[in-house]
């Protein structure tokens, strides 16, 4: 994807930011909720063939996107994943959080 094609599928994604080459999200929410949290994002995951990096801890998960198969670049497909990542968060009551 071009710099510019990034920068408008950030404009959909509200709280999205792109560092280098991955695009980064974190939610506040407490620890186990934050584990029940990730599994049903590996259950997508699973189902579309693509995952994030995560990193839970006590009050707070982060996801981190990128196509590994690309040469760790940006696709539609991280893109994809952080519209559903949005939506299981908000189904587990987790809060935007930012850095």
């Amino acid at each position: 994807m071009t710099d510019s094609a990034i920068e408008e599928r950030l404009l959909e994604l509200h709280g999205w930011s792109r560092v280098g080459d991955e695009i980064m999200r974190s939610f506040g929410i407490r620890y186990h909720g934050g584990v029940a949290m990730i599994v049903h994002v590996a259950d997508v995951e699973r189902l579309i063939g693509h995952h994030a990096d995560i990193d839970l801890r006590w009050d707070k998960v982060r996801f981190g996107i990128t196509t590994h198969d690309a040469g760790h670049k940006l696709t539609d497909a991280d893109f994809d994943l952080a519209a559903r990542i949005d939506q299981i968060a908000t189904a587990h009551g987790a809060v935007p959080v930012t850095e």
